[in-house]
């Protein structure tokens, strides 16, 4: 299976497991799986690493790309059409990089794993986190 993670799924996996389900874990440790982040989401990390909203034990700059390559997770690249489909969503949320995450999961035609209930307002596949 293929899936897209959201951010705080992502920093949870790597520094605090016990906040996913265990379906959820289940999910992010099987091998067959291919997991992926969005450059959306680094942006996201490094922009509260900046705010003092998120401690990393080093910079964003170094922390993001070193636990990707130890996890084995792909980039999701952002396109156009990602960008242009966040206008053709409804406004249940106003977050950006949410926003973003959801174009990319339904032009992707990924699964998106979030603990973020408003996900379930849109037409994604939600995987509970």
């Amino acid at each position: 299976m293929k899936l897209l993670l959201d951010t705080h799924c992502w920093l949870w996996m790597r520094t605090a497991p016990e906040k996913l389900s265990g379906s959820a874990r289940d999910l992010l440790i099987d091998p067959e799986n291919d997991l992926y982040l969005s450059p959306a989401s680094s942006w996201e990390i490094a922009i509260k690493y900046e705010l003092g909203r998120l401690s990393l034990p080093e910079p964003p700059a170094q922390y993001v790309p070193k636990r990707l390559a130890q996890d084995s997770i792909q980039s999701l690249n952002i396109d156009h059409r990602h960008t242009l489909e966040t206008a053709s969503l409804p406004t249940h949320h106003r977050d950006p990089f949410d926003r973003l995450l959801i174009a990319q999961s339904r032009i992707e035609g990924l699964p998106l794993m979030s603990a973020d209930e408003v996900f379930s307002s849109y037409d994604v596949e939600l995987l509970k986190a």
